[in-house]
């Protein structure tokens, strides 16, 4: 290793790859504009004289606005910043909602109870936010069945018409016919 090889390991910050942020010396800028941690103007000044500011008050120099000149940096602690980043992103996710379709498959001669199992765990899913799906099959010649496939998927409507809207009740197709469902939307809370 030459000399001077060590001083990159050893910083507070060492990479940027995954940062927006640059921090510290990574500033390249030679002036910056500074914003204090109360949220005060402190003016123009250089880059160096503003990271001695920041580690005599035990903060970090971040740059948060690179695309002006002179760039615009404040005085904060990095490492509260990146967990606020951190826990921002995390309620976003955990906001954002991924729907999926869950899918049924029942028969025409699917008894009661059976039938009422399988409603019962599609509200299940429609009151988690899932869609779903039913899917009926007919094998061979019991495609002349059809009647009593579209009776079962009249009663599933019943079943579920408190809690969901049927978005697709799709005709036989070769031999499979399907009836999908998504949650009602909730009422608003006044």
């Amino acid at each position: 290793m030459r000399q001077g090889d060590f001083r990159g390991r050893f910083q507070r910050f060492p990479s940027r790859s995954d940062d927006k942020h640059a921090i510290n010396e990574q500033i390249s800028a030679p002036e910056v504009r500074v914003v204090g941690a109360d949220g005060s103007q402190l003016g123009v000044l250089k880059t160096r004289d503003a990271i001695v500011l920041a580690q005599e008050q035990g903060l970090d120099l971040v740059e948060v606005a690179g695309n002006v000149t002179p760039p615009v940096c404040k005085l904060i602690d990095y490492g509260k910043l990146k967990y606020r980043e951190q826990k921002k992103a995390a309620e976003a996710r955990k906001k954002s909602s991924t729907q999926a379709t869950k899918e049924l498959r029942i028969r025409y001669s699917t008894d009661t109870h059976d039938l009422e199992t399988k409603v019962r765990n599609a509200r299940r899913f429609l009151e988690e936010g899932d869609k779903v799906k039913f899917e009926m099959r007919f094998r061979g010649r019991e495609v002349v069945y059809q009647e009593l496939g579209r009776e079962t998927f009249r009663q599933i409507i019943e079943m579920l018409k408190d809690i969901a809207i049927v978005e697709d009740q799709t005709p036989l197709v070769g031999y499979r016919m399907h009836l999908s469902f998504g949650p009602r939307a909730k009422a608003a809370v006044k």
